[in-house]
C-alpha cells in the first residue's frame, strides 16, 4: 500500500513537472511511455527457447516500431517541423522535401522489415514466428493509435491533453472512494472489486469534478494555446473563444443570499461535461477488457516498472479510450477548419514549382487590384 503511494507521488510530481516545461517534453514523456508499453506487450508471447535459437529475431519488433513512429509522427508533426526550421533556408529545404518523401521512406523500411523476416523463417519455428509477426502489429496499432491521437492533443493545447487525463485519474480515485465505503454491489466478473456504487458514485463524482475543473485550467493561457512549431518555452495567445468566460446571472432567490449577482461560465465547460460522462461511463471498458487480457495469458500486471502499480500499460488502459474519444470530439465540436496563412504558404512552397508560384503571385495581385484591395 504505501510502496503504491510513494510511486503515485513520485508519478504526479513527475508528470507535473514535465507540464509544466511544455508541449515539447510532454511528447517526449508519451514516446518513452510508448516504449515501454511496447516493451511489455512484446515480452508477453515471448519464448526464451525460442528466442535463443532466434537470436536477432526480437529486433524486428523494434524495426517496426521505429518506423511506425517515423510515419506516424512524421504526419502528425509535419507542419511543426516546418514552422521551426523556416527561417534556415537549407534547413526548409532538406525538411519539405523529407516530409514530401517521408511516406516513401516509410513504405520502403517496412518493405526492408517484410523482407528480413522472410529471411529470418526457420523450419519448426513458423507458428511462432508467424505469431510474433502478427502480434507485433497488432501491439503498433493499439499503441500507436492511442499515442497519435494524444500527441495531437498536446499540440492543439495542453489543455487537451492534461485535462482528459486528470479526469480518468479522478474517476479512478472516485471509484475506490465509493467502491471502498459503500461497495455491495458486483460490477462485472473481469474486476471482482468493480461495484456499481463505486462505478455510479464515481461517475457523478467525475461529472461535478469535469464542470468545475475546466473552469480552473482553462484559465491559464499557456495550457491553452496551440503549439505549432517545436520550440519549447511557454505560449502566449489570443484565447479562443471557449476559454473567454459568459457571465450568467443568478436568479433573485439565490443572488439574494450570496454576495455575488452572476457567475462566470467558460463555454468549454460544457464540452467538459460530456468528456467526464465519456470518462465516467465509457472510458472504464477500457481497464475492464484490460483486465479480461490479463486473465487471458493468467498474468496479474503487464510489467513492473511502476512499483506498486504494474507497468505502464496497467496505467494506460482508460487513458487509450479517452486520449481517442477527446480527439475526435476536438475535431468534430470545438476546432474548425484551419486555413491559416503559414499553412498556405507552407503548402504554395512545397508543392508549387518557381514559376507556377509566381504565376500564383501574379494572378493573385490582378485579383485583389479587381477588388480595389
Amino acid at each position: 500500500m504505501w510502496i503504491r503511494a510513494y510511486s503515485s507521488l513520485w508519478m504526479l510530481a513527475s508528470v507535473s513537472l514535465i507540464i509544466y516545461l511544455g508541449h515539447l517534453y510532454i511528447w517526449a514523456m508519451v514516446v518513452v511511455i510508448q516504449i515501454f508499453m511496447a516493451s511489455e506487450l512484446f515480452n508477453l508471447l515471448r519464448r526464451a527457447t525460442q528466442d535463443k535459437r532466434l537470436p536477432k529475431f526480437k529486433f524486428l519488433n523494434w524495426h517496426y516500431f521505429f518506423t511506425a513512429m517515423l510515419f506516424v509522427y512524421g504526419r502528425i508533426l509535419s507542419q511543426q517541423l516546418v514552422n521551426t526550421v523556416t527561417s534556415d533556408k537549407f534547413l526548409y529545404r532538406f525538411v519539405s522535401n523529407l516530409i514530401k518523401y517521408q511516406m516513401v521512406i516509410c513504405y520502403f523500411l517496412y518493405i526492408a522489415g517484410f523482407v528480413w523476416f522472410i529471411l529470418s523463417l526457420k523450419k519448426r519455428y513458423y507458428k511462432y514466428q508467424f505469431g510474433q509477426y502478427a502480434w507485433t502489429h497488432m501491439i503498433l496499432i493499439v499503441v500507436f493509435t492511442q499515442s497519435a491521437f494524444t500527441v495531437a492533443n498536446i499540440f492543439a493545447g495542453i489543455f487537451w491533453f492534461l485535462f482528459p487525463a486528470s479526469l480518468i485519474a479522478m474517476n479512478d480515485v472516485g471509484a475506490y472512494f465509493f467502491g471502498f465505503y459503500f461497495g455491495r454491489t458486483p460490477l462485472i466478473k473481469l474486476s471482482p472489486k468493480k461495484t456499481w456504487e463505486g462505478f455510479i458514485g464515481a461517475s457523478v463524482a467525475t461529472m461535478i469534478a469535469a464542470f468545475t475543473f475546466a473552469n480552473f485550467l482553462g484559465r491559464f493561457q499557456w495550457l491553452t494555446c496551440p503549439r505549432k512549431d517545436l520550440a519549447t518555452g511557454w505560449l502566449q495567445c489570443d484565447p479562443d473563444p471557449i476559454f473567454k468566460p459568459d457571465y450568467i446571472p443568478l436568479p433573485g432567490l439565490i443572488s439574494h443570499w450570496l454576495p455575488w449577482k452572476e457567475i462566470a461560465v467558460l463555454p468549454v465547460q460544457w464540452d467538459a461535461l460530456w468528456m467526464g460522462l465519456f470518462a465516467s461511463i465509457i472510458a472504464p471498458f477500457g481497464g475492464f477488457f484490460a483486465s479480461g487480457f490479463k486473465r487471458a495469458f493468467k498474468i496479474k500486471d503487464f510489467g513492473d516498472s511502476i512499483p506498486g502499480h504494474g507497468g505502464f500499460t496497467d496505467r494506460m488502459d482508460c487513458q487509450m479510450v479517452m486520449a481517442v474519444f477527446v480527439y475526435i470530439y476536438h475535431q468534430s465540436f470545438v476546432v474548425g477548419q484551419d486555413y491559416s496563412v503559414e499553412t498556405l504558404l507552407d503548402q504554395i512552397m512545397r508543392n508549387l514549382g518557381s514559376e507556377e508560384q509566381l504565376s500564383l503571385y501574379t494572378k493573385l495581385g490582378q485579383i485583389l487590384q479587381e477588388r480595389r484591395l
